[in-house]
């Protein structure tokens, strides 16, 4: 299963670091990367930019609305996300775990909506079948970058359901 690593910061925490302590942790984000990768457990990480780079974009009442930095007026801000390969939720967490950043800030752990994934949330369900119905429509070279979306030739009538 993917699972997508979300790491928040708060920007006075971060900013208050002397130049050697952000050196160091980002030395030591990378060195987690590194141990990632070795596990076979790194699919792709990025950082992102400020948050007074972003935009947030939105469609009401059919007037396009484009407004400065991003959605939610937070402490912490979106720094950087890494997608991971595990064979659970607990596996997971376990290796999200040792992110160092994640003593500054967090990391939200969060499945990946994929084909052969296991759906316990009801609206997940609901979008699933969503995408299973429109896969058939969708250009075989887009829907190949689409995790969520099943391979032509595969497509199931139901995504799998697990209850809790």
């Amino acid at each position: 299963m993917k699972f997508l690593c979300l790491v928040y910061h708060e920007e006075a925490t971060l900013a208050a670091l002397s130049q050697t302590q952000l050196d160091g942790l980002v030395h030591a984000c990378t060195k987690w990367v590194e141990d990632l990768e070795r596990g076979g457990h790194h699919v792709f990480s990025a950082g992102l930019q400020s948050t007074r780079t972003a935009k947030t974009v939105r469609h009401r009442n059919g007037k396009l609305a484009v407004t400065d930095g991003p959605f939610a007026e937070t402490k912490e801000f979106l720094g950087g996300f890494t997608v991971i390969e595990a064979k659970d939720l607990d596996e997971a967490l376990a290796l999200a775990a040792k992110f160092p950043s994640a003593r500054l800030g967090s990391m939200e752990v969060r499945p990946v909506m994929e084909p052969a994934g296991e759906l316990t949330d009801a609206l997940d369900r609901k979008i699933a079948a969503a995408i299973l119905r429109t896969a058939p429509q969708v250009e075989a070279a887009a829907a190949a970058k689409i995790v969520s979306m099943p391979p032509l030739g595969t497509l199931q009538s139901e995504p799998t359901i697990r209850r809790r």
